[in-house]
């Protein structure tokens, strides 16, 4: 059976919605409910590798924390700083993050996961 990892929050829309899809595929999940246990520096950076994205572009900056702690996306932070903040903040990571093997994708919306399951 194929299984995949989703770095979530249950509580939000997009994530129940992206689990749901891949349940509804067949799909054996890992939960990882990333507010409680928080991917660290290594596998955040995988994580941008394996999706070819910056730190900053998994950072939700409009959430409130974002503004709380001073930052801003023209800060001229460099990726390492960025992951830095975002392991000692996972409130800030965008979700849901999929992986499946070597390959990630933002579960944002829902339907980018089919690109993982090679349906489009």
């Amino acid at each position: 059976m194929t299984t995949a990892t989703i770095y979530h929050n249950p509580r939000c829309s997009k994530s129940r919605n992206s689990l749901k899809l891949l349940q509804e595929h067949g799909i054996e999940v890992n939960e990882v409910r990333y507010l409680e246990s928080p991917p660290n520096k290594k596998e955040l950076k995988e994580l941008c590798d394996m999706m070819q994205v910056k730190p900053l572009d998994i950072t939700r900056s409009g959430e409130s924390l974002f503004k709380e702690l001073g930052l801003s996306k023209s800060d001229d932070r460099t990726d390492d700083e960025w992951l830095e903040i975002l392991v000692q903040n996972p409130k800030l990571i965008e979700r849901p993050i999929v992986r499946m093997a070597d390959r990630a994708v933002m579960g944002r919306p829902p339907e980018n996961i089919l690109k993982l399951l090679k349906i489009n």
